[in-house]
């Protein structure tokens, strides 16, 4: 089974790679050192500063092993490559909510960048799927569940 592509911009791909060295070299070490230091304390099947060490150790593994798989799948979106009228992958689009006249501004992301709090939504989300190739004028109905929501696309900018 291929492995899915993972759309980042480069930015994104910047965070992986920095976090992915900052598990490696700092992370790990730690670990070890909380690790060797709670088996120093005796009988390690009631030692509970032992087996939290070695549960966040399997925590750091497992996200190192995440982020060389999505390293390794990593295609940088590229701003050149994407039509400037239309919504894609780096975008910013603003939308008006029709029913309560709202207006908000998101950039479109891969889902690995995604940030709601900070404006960024992923291209896997509901409201994400529905903008993408929208035009500036376009009408979108997008299923929540709580029910439908309806945008208008005011603006499209990189």
């Amino acid at each position: 089974m291929p492995e899915k592509e993972v759309l980042v911009s480069e930015e994104g791909l910047r965070k992986l790679e920095e976090e992915l060295e900052q598990l490696k070299s700092v992370r790990r070490r730690e670990v070890a050192e909380r690790i060797r230091l709670a088996r120093s304390f005796g009988d390690l099947s009631e030692n509970s500063e032992y087996e939290d060490a070695k549960n966040e150790q399997a925590f750091i593994e497992g996200r190192i092993l995440t982020l060389e798989k999505m390293l390794r799948n990593a295609r940088i979106i590229k701003a050149a490559e994407q039509n400037p009228q239309q919504v894609t992958l780096g975008t910013v689009v603003k939308l008006r909510d029709l029913e309560t006249g709202e207006e908000a501004s998101y950039r479109i992301v891969g889902s690995t960048e995604s940030d709601p709090g900070n404006h960024k939504i992923s291209n896997e989300s509901p409201v994400g799927r529905a903008l993408m190739n929208r035009k500036s004028g376009d009408r979108v109905e997008v299923n929540v569940p709580l029910g439908i929501i309806r945008y208008e696309v005011l603006e499209i900018g990189r």
